[in-house]
């Protein structure tokens, strides 16, 4: 038996930490001296706090280590999925990291160059279009922005089941509305849509009209710009947005390997004022 001050020591934990994952169940002392409340832990919970550390280190939270240990996953085929999912969510991070590292170096060379921070702003391009008609087979619901790549998957995957199901005609790439007048915490009214051919059940029409249009390559981090640029030249030009502003996916991010890869289409209805 080790005394929670030796275990602290082997592990490199502080027993505050260990009385915390006490407390919460992660690991509990293997013993307690009813009479002076010394906390003892067995050799074998060595390895059980080694794999806490190992899996903390790899950015799983408490609560998710918690269930690792108590499903007796140690070694098993549902540890390797969760390893694996573990290390996509690394990958991705380190993705935008080195957007944002990009991002950040642009910035610097445009100051040291003289030029304004927000100056990128004036090469996105604006344009006046007319957009037709077109018959949508769509899927809509509020979404939390930090579940939009999830639920992009599973919209689509459903209204691409359905195509094939019922022989159905795609016309053009798939697009999402935001409905939602502003952000909010709780999510955003989005409709996952694809424009088909037929009209079927579920289907409706979608006018948007006269719309400013802008292209983006690359990265959905400049979306936002886009669109405060939209508004921008709305204002300045005498128009008012008219309905839910809609992006359509030229490149679908799912078939895409590259961020370079992408290209979106932005929307933002207008008229006239």
């Amino acid at each position: 038996m080790l005394s929670i001050g030796e275990f602290s020591k082997i592990c490199k934990v502080s027993t505050k930490t260990l009385r915390y994952y006490a407390e919460i169940g992660l690991i509990l002392p293997s013993e307690i001296n009813p009479e002076n409340g010394y906390r003892y832990y067995a050799l074998e919970q060595l390895e059980t706090m080694l794999l806490i550390i190992r899996l903390k280190s790899y950015n799983f939270s408490l609560e998710e280590i918690k269930h690792i240990i108590e499903s007796g996953e140690w070694n098993e085929e549902k540890l390797y999925v969760a390893l694996t999912k573990k290390r996509e969510e690394m990958e991705k991070q380190l993705q935008e990291q080195e957007s944002r590292l990009y991002q950040l170096e642009c910035d610097i060379a445009k100051l040291k160059n003289g030029n304004p921070i927000m100056s990128y702003l004036d090469d996105i391009d604006v344009e006046l279009v007319e957009v037709p008609q077109m018959c949508l087979l769509s899927v809509r619901k509020m979404v939390p922005t930090d579940h939009f790549s999830d639920e992009y998957g599973v919209c689509f995957g459903r209204l691409s089941g359905r195509i094939r199901k019922e022989n159905l005609t795609i016309a053009n790439p798939p697009m999402v509305l935001f409905h939602s007048s502003e952000f909010s915490p709780f999510g955003l009214d989005t409709e996952f849509a694809i424009p088909v051919g037929e009209y079927v059940t579920g289907t409706r029409n979608f006018k948007a009209g006269l719309c400013l249009k802008t292209v983006v390559k690359g990265s959905y981090s400049m979306l936002s710009s886009v669109y405060a640029k939209q508004t921008k030249w709305a204002e300045q030009n005498g128009y008012e947005c008219t309905g839910a502003l809609f992006e359509v996916y030229v490149a679908d991010p799912s078939e895409v390997a590259e961020e370079e890869e992408l290209i979106t289409e932005v929307y933002y209805p207008i008229r006239k004022i």
